[in-house]
């Protein structure tokens, strides 16, 4: 995956917090076991610690940070084929102009959201979470929370390929929630029921479709301030590498991994296969209409 050196990038979409003290809250969720139990509840590529209880009730704003790393560090698309935090921030704009763009095709209007770079805890409008329950969106603030971090867990401790694009697939899911949000629908996620059927794992599969819709997308999509696509190169390497992300992650590969057996009545995110399955159909189309997975 690459990006156009030239281009310039719109920091303004990031609010990098990392290493600032975030007031008010206490999170309930921490490191080790309380860790592992977060993850295996299913808040990864999740929606709002609040859902599954992780929050506290408490909610701050992040506290602007003295690092504020990205401002200083990511001004081109050179800088996000160097950092990984660069990369981070040009995902965030390729997938933003996209949705602009065809939210505009179809006589919609666009809300940007922003993603927060967060590191240790964070105080969000859901309440307050830590870097153990993994990426979210937040519908109260609408806005996308990210410890960087969590990309070297998907490699060891999920056991994904890794690979620049796994990360931009993960961003691109969040953001799937963040469309799913302003077209009225992510609260169908919430019929309070598990297992592949539920509205929550239908939910996910539609944002692992939207992924895959705006990969399909991304070397095509014009930046709004050059003309030219952000993504200038997305080879086939780079897909397996999101596919392989997907299934890493799927509820039988996680329930498998750490506890040994498979329940499906469980699950909240979908199996592997069904992640894999859904994306493949975002990316194969190009067409968000194709992503209903509420049929």
């Amino acid at each position: 995956m690459q990006f156009d050196d030239d281009a310039d990038l719109d920091t303004s979409e990031v609010q990098d917090v990392r290493g600032s003290r975030i007031p008010g809250g206490r999170a309930t969720v921490g490191g080790g076991i309380a860790g592992l139990i977060a993850l295996l509840l299913g808040l990864f590529f999740g929606i709002g610690p609040d859902q599954l209880g992780l929050s506290s009730g408490d909610s701050a704003e992040p506290t602007a940070s003295s690092l504020d790393q990205v401002q200083r560090t990511c001004r081109t698309g050179r800088d996000a084929n160097i950092r990984y935090d660069c990369r981070a921030v040009a995902v965030v704009n390729s997938v933003q102009d996209y949705w602009t763009q065809e939210f505009r095709r179809r006589g919609r209007t666009y809300s940007p959201s922003p993603t927060v770079f967060f590191s240790g805890r964070i105080g969000t409008a859901c309440g307050t979470a830590t870097s153990a329950v993994g990426p979210f969106y937040c519908p109260a603030d609408r806005k996308v929370y990210l410890d960087l971090g969590f990309f070297d867990e998907l490699r060891t401790n999920f056991g994904a390929s890794g690979g620049p694009f796994a990360q931009a697939y993960v961003i691109a899911h969040e953001y799937g929630h963040h469309v799913q949000d302003l077209l009225g629908v992510l609260g169908r996620s919430q019929d309070g029921l598990t297992g592949a059927n539920s509205g929550a794992v239908r939910t996910e599969l539609q944002a692992d479709c939207y992924a895959g819709v705006w990969a399909r997308h991304a070397t095509t999509t014009p930046d709004e301030s050059t003309g030219r696509p952000l993504v200038s190169s997305l080879t086939a390497t780079d897909i397996t590498d999101g596919l392989d992300a997907a299934a890493a992650v799927g509820d039988d590969r996680i329930q498998e991994r750490y506890q040994g057996r498979v329940t499906p009545e469980t699950w909240t995110h979908g199996s592997a296969q069904q992640r894999q399955q859904w994306f493949r159909q975002g990316y194969r189309t190009g067409d968000m209409a194709r992503c209903d997975t509420f049929r």
